[in-house]
């Protein structure tokens, strides 16, 4: 039988995936093009040339590395496809554990890309019906009539009554050959009689009638002239050639006959259950087969859900996999690790003395003359105006942290979902003026002896002595994105109108737009307005002694009003803030006191 036939066995010829003439499935072409692939949460989403051929998904850096190898691929036959269910321009492709992240450049692309991945992993024949049907059943009785198989003839061993029977066939054409060779003899020797007979017959007509004997009356024997007797012929009879019974044999050769046939029908009936009961069994194992599949894709999804931390899917938004607890564990874990590293490098920050010349005081008494000289007077007279103003009554300020002389309050605020609480803190350091407090925390030069959670800055223009425009990148807080700030700084001193209340310094920084620091798709861009407000306080010292670190005391108040730029979870924000403002305060003003300890006081 055929091998079409024996596929007919299992499955219709209409039920099968059209091919072309190289056994392909027809449709399928080869594929490549660029394609942004998810790399880390550091480089974030990075543009790929990526090949679709021979039932693999390869990806190069580029079209012209092609020709030195791929930096992974993907076999399709275990491949599941996932169009994102946000995402129109995502398809994630999983095998096992490894997951790529993929987009196209529109929804188009991405519906061409998925078509043509589905073909080829079709075409790989895994764990398809169809693949089953075209490979045929081993178990059909009709493709077994060439031969036993190995298949088959295991399955034979494993029934007792069907080996019996198969014996009893041996047994039966042990005494059917036997039968055979009798009977062959017995013709051989009744031909040889017959031939004799006529040879006898012949050289008795040509002796002399006178000379011919005589006949008994039985006809049996003949006289010849010298008086003995010939056998004329034999006469031919069942017994008379070996002493074979043919009558006997005929019918014992009818009953072996019979016996094989009956068998013969045993043994394809037995087949044939036999057959019914694989065919229940592969039935069955299909069934188990396409449940195990459905739990599966089900675990799939919930691993989804659970593993590959660090995807696309567990960034920071509305729709991310990641819930608050988690959020928030995995952002004091990096804040964690982020302190410790700090800790570690601050003794040797501290060594390393960096000074910059300290424009006198009257620098910092005027604007300046630059684009932005109105909004920096008008964002000084806000912060003079406001934050200077007393946490009590409507202002709804609430007390978050208070540790010595520090405390610290919230109000809270949203906006489109969006946290934008405004924080106030409120601090007393010994040993520092408003003037050194407000030189170190504006001036870029000393910007990483103090500040832990810049990955980099620039000063990308300098307005006047007084003003400056900062780019500055932020460490990123996995699961949250990674962001940066654009903002102008400025210096102010601001003369008190009576002689005996203390001059105020301040430093105020707020976003703005410049063309040489565009936001792009890396970071997500922040806008920050924050104060640093500052007052001396002077104790006379006792006689005539001079004025000491010990009669100084430094009045700070900060305050921050931070617009994140996108969706996180309000009590992670909140949770963070609460925790990091407090030491980044701490931190600063320490580190101020440690870089003037010594040197002559500037007021």
């Amino acid at each position: 039988m055929s091998d079409n036939q024996s596929w007919n066995s299992s499955g219709s010829e209409e039920d099968a995936e059209p091919r072309d003439e190289s056994g392909h499935l027809v449709g399928m072409v080869d594929l490549s093009g660029v394609l942004s692939k998810w790399t880390n949460y550091i480089h974030g989403w990075q543009d790929r040339w990526v090949v679709l051929k021979n039932n693999t998904l390869s990806y190069y850096k580029s079209q012209d590395e092609t020709e030195y190898g791929c930096r992974g691929s993907l076999c399709l036959s275990k491949a599941v496809i996932t169009p994102h269910e946000f995402d129109e321009c995502r398809l994630d492709i999983s095998v096992n554990d490894s997951v790529w992240y993929l987009r196209a450049q529109d929804p188009e692309h991405r519906h061409q890309w998925i078509d043509s991945v589905e073909l080829h992993r079709a075409d790989s024949g895994y764990g398809s019906e169809s693949s089953l049907r075209r490979h045929g059943s081993m178990l059909s009785l009709t493709s077994a009539t060439s031969g036993f198989s190995a298949t088959s003839s295991s399955s034979f061993k494993k029934g007792h009554s069907l080996r019996e029977k198969l014996a009893e066939m041996e047994t039966f054409r042990d005494i059917l050959c036997r039968q055979v060779d009798t009977l062959q003899k017995y013709f051989d020797g009744c031909s040889d009689a017959v031939s004799k007979d006529e040879l006898q017959r012949d050289k008795i007509v040509e002796d002399d009638e006178d000379d011919f004997p005589n006949t008994r009356t039985d006809g049996e024997f003949l006289h010849n002239n010298h008086g003995s007797k010939e056998k004329l012929f034999q006469t031919v009879s069942p017994k008379g050639i070996n002493g074979i019974d043919f009558k006997g044999e005929a019918i014992t050769f009818k009953a072996t006959t019979a016996g094989i046939l009956a068998t013969l029908s045993h043994c394809i009936d037995l087949m044939v259950k036999r057959e019914d009961s694989w065919q229940k069994r592969v039935d069955k194992e299909m069934d188990k087969r396409r449940r195990i599949e459905e739990g599966y894709k089900s675990a799939l999804n919930e691993l989804k859900k659970k593993s590959h931390f660090g995807g696309p899917d567990y960034e920071e938004g509305p729709n991310s996999l990641i819930n608050e607890d988690e959020f928030f564990d995995a952002v004091e874990a990096a804040l964690d690790r982020q302190d410790k590293i700090e800790e570690q490098s601050h003794t040797e920050k501290i060594r390393i003395q960096r000074s910059s010349p300290v424009p006198p005081g009257d620098v910092y008494s005027s604007i300046g003359t630059h684009r932005f000289s109105d909004k920096v007077e008008e964002m000084v007279q806000s912060h003079m105006t406001y934050s200077l103003q007393d946490v009590g009554g409507d202002a709804n300020w609430q007390l978050v942290v208070e540790e010595g002389e520090m405390k610290v309050y919230r109000r809270e605020v949203e906006e489109n979902g969006i946290v934008l609480d405004p924080l106030k803190a409120t601090h007393s350091v010994k040993g520092v003026t408003g003037h050194e407090v407000c030189h170190y925390f504006w001036d870029t030069t000393y910007r990483n002896d103090w500040e832990t959670t810049i990955e980099n800055f620039n000063v990308v223009e300098t307005l006047s002595d007084n003003a400056t425009i900062v780019y500055q990148t932020h460490k990123r807080v996995w699961p949250a994105s990674q962001r940066d700030v654009l903002y102008l700084s400025a210096m102010r001193k601001i003369l008190a109108n009576n002689e005996n209340d203390p001059d105020t310094w301040l430093v105020c920084n707020f976003s703005v737009d410049h063309d040489d620091a565009q936001p792009s798709s890396r970071c997500v861009r922040a806008k920050i307005n924050i104060g640093m407000i500052c007052q001396t306080l002077v104790s006379p010292p006792e006689g005539d002694k001079e004025i000491s670190r010990d009669n100084i005391l430094c009045k700070i108040t900060y305050v921050a009003n931070v617009n994140p730029g996108g969706w996180a979870p309000a009590s992670v924000l909140r949770a963070v803030a609460k925790r990091e403002y407090p030491k980044f305060l701490k931190r600063f003003t320490s580190y101020v006191q440690e870089k003037t300890a010594g040197k002559p006081i500037l007021f």
